[in-house]
């Protein structure tokens, strides 16, 4: 493994201060597990439950598009992260390889341990089928951090990929299935930073993402 190399891995993972850690998240918190009324995130306010007819079941992850703009693949990227469907036949590593093909071929393994923190595990996805359970996010805003714009800033030369950048992401995390015989939703407010790879002449390419309400600011 070479010197710049090991640099670059360090720094993006020291920019982030802490924030790509892997998420430790209980069972209860992937919502319907006990009803809509018991879903709690410890970093949010109580999430809000309502009735929602059930939408068709979503087949097979899909892959990020090829995008040479920075914002456009980062809000993708977001969305994929939180996109899943326990009805689809696609298992959870499925899923998330759907996301780790775009990675940054040094960032790669981070990268996956990143996206595991965010799905449920396999015995979570199991009682999660019972429910129809399916995941995902509506964006409200996604905008460079400054403290991102402040360690590009500070960092020395090729301590960083080219087009290296970051974009934290807020928005709601939507999961819906059946409770009991009753369609039902549950919304929760969510934050996070994506980071990328933007050179230009090449297409964008996943560097990391955030633990969960951990975003850079």
């Amino acid at each position: 493994m070479h010197a710049p190399f090991r640099r670059r891995t360090a720094l993006i993972t020291s920019i982030a201060a802490g924030v790509v850690l892997a998420l430790l998240i209980g069972v209860g918190a992937y919502g319907l597990l006990r009803g809509p009324a018991s879903a709690h995130e410890s970093t949010n306010p109580r999430p809000t439950a309502t009735l929602t007819p059930a939408a068709a079941p979503i087949r097979n992850p899909r892959p990020l598009p090829r995008s040479y703009d920075p914002e456009a693949f980062a809000r993708e990227a977001a969305q994929a992260l939180f996109t899943w469907d326990t009805r689809s036949p696609a298992s959870t590593s499925e899923w998330e390889q759907a996301i780790v093909d775009a990675a940054d071929p040094e960032e790669a393994d981070g990268l996956a341990a990143d996206v595991r923190a965010y799905l449920p595990t396999i015995e979570q996805w199991e009682q999660l089928r019972t429910y129809g359970t399916r995941q995902w996010l509506t964006i409200d805003t996604a905008r460079v951090p400054h403290a991102w714009t402040t360690a590009v800033a500070q960092a020395a030369a090729g301590q960083l990929p080219p087009g290296a950048t970051a974009y934290t992401i807020v928005g709601t995390r939507h999961r819906a299935g059946t409770w009991g015989d009753q369609p039902a939703e549950t919304e929760t407010r969510v934050t996070f930073t994506v980071f990328i790879a933007c050179p230009g002449t090449a297409c964008c390419r996943l560097l990391r993402f955030s633990r969960l309400d951990a975003s850079l600011q």
